[in-house]
């Protein structure tokens, strides 16, 4: 890409999850779901930066970043804003691309498509995201935004939902005046449900992973597994996203 800045993806970790506590951890096929997470997010070819909190429940996602070799930042539980920024401002980051860790499949290679789409569009203020308009499958989610927007969000987001979920100041404030790009697919797979919140997500996750080996596909090759077989998206069919 010939872009002059740096662009990174700062993924939010954090072991006290209230549906499934530590299931970032959890295994499938006895490897860590947070490194199926980061090795696919690593094909990018972008840095990836793990934002994980000061909590001592958090201390073993720092352990697994050191093992790892992932640079990572430690800040607020609640306040995730001023994690994403304080994690950009010690990268250096020009472009920050979102994403959660909650998301064991996601692909490195559709983030880059976006980012791709995102430089495109040149000068402005843009945010780009899969999720704004749903096509993909949950569990494939991506934000694509600039540092400038990001530095705005922190200073100016003040409601608690703006400070926890990192983006709703871009996308939902009128008064921003960002241009958002929703990024989505030819055919609408936004029925199926790939990430990780619930027994029944890991579940499926597990079944994924050890017996079809989707942590080997992209997102395409996945999508068709769940297509070829029914009985999968039954497993987390009824499980509700939480609201923001």
């Amino acid at each position: 890409m010939d872009f002059g800045g740096t662009i990174g993806i700062i993924t939010q970790a954090r072991m006290t999850s209230t549906r499934l506590p530590g299931k970032i951890l959890l295994d499938a096929a006895n490897v860590p779901l947070l490194k199926y997470h980061t090795d696919r997010l690593r094909i990018s070819g972008l840095p990836v930066i793990v934002a994980t909190t000061t909590n001592r429940e958090d201390d073993p996602v720092v352990a697994f970043c050191e093992r790892e070799g992932l640079p990572f930042y430690r800040g607020s539980e609640n306040d995730v804003l001023s994690r994403f920024y304080y994690a950009a401002i010690e990268n250096n980051l020009d472009v920050v691309v979102r994403v959660t860790s909650d998301c064991p499949l996601i692909d490195g290679n559709l983030i880059l498509e976006g980012v791709q789409t995102f430089l495109k569009q040149g000068e402005g203020r843009f945010y780009l995201a899969n999720g704004v308009k749903r096509t993909y499958p949950r569990g494939f989610d991506f934000e694509v935004f600039s540092f400038e927007l990001l530095k705005e969000a922190f200073i100016k987001g003040i409601s608690p939902a703006e400070r926890e979920h990192v983006t709703p100041y871009l996308y939902s404030n009128p008064e921003s005046n960002v241009i958002v790009i929703p990024f989505v697919n030819e055919n609408d797979y936004s029925r199926f449900r790939i990430t990780l919140d619930t027994p029944e997500d890991y579940e499926l996750i597990k079944l994924l992973i050890e017996r079809f080996h989707c942590d080997e596909m992209d997102y395409k090759e996945i999508i068709k597994v769940m297509c070829d077989h029914p009985e999968l998206e039954k497993i987390n069919a009824h499980i509700e996203q939480k609201k923001l």
